[in-house]
């Protein structure tokens, strides 16, 4: 692999991270996108001084999508 095709390869995961940190901070506000708060499989934990929230499904629907774009970046 030549420096090119790495350039390209963070140029498109650096794009995908700015989607994904607009996605989570301006979410709640766009109408539609509230939609991925808690998914059914996560695992959510709320006791007197201690809450613990771990989005599975989320990540499973994350990891996903990165397969699939990376799989269309490397695919011959």
């Amino acid at each position: 692999m030549d420096l090119g095709s790495f350039g390209k390869i963070f140029l498109a995961v650096g794009g995908l991270l700015i989607l994904v940190g607009a996605l989570l901070v301006f979410g709640g506000r766009v109408p539609g996108l509230g939609m991925f708060g808690r998914l059914p499989g996560d695992i959510f934990i709320k006791r007197n001084t201690f809450c613990f929230y771990f989005p599975i499904t989320m990540s499973i629907l994350i990891s996903i999508a990165l397969s699939l774009v990376l799989w269309l970046l490397f695919r011959r």
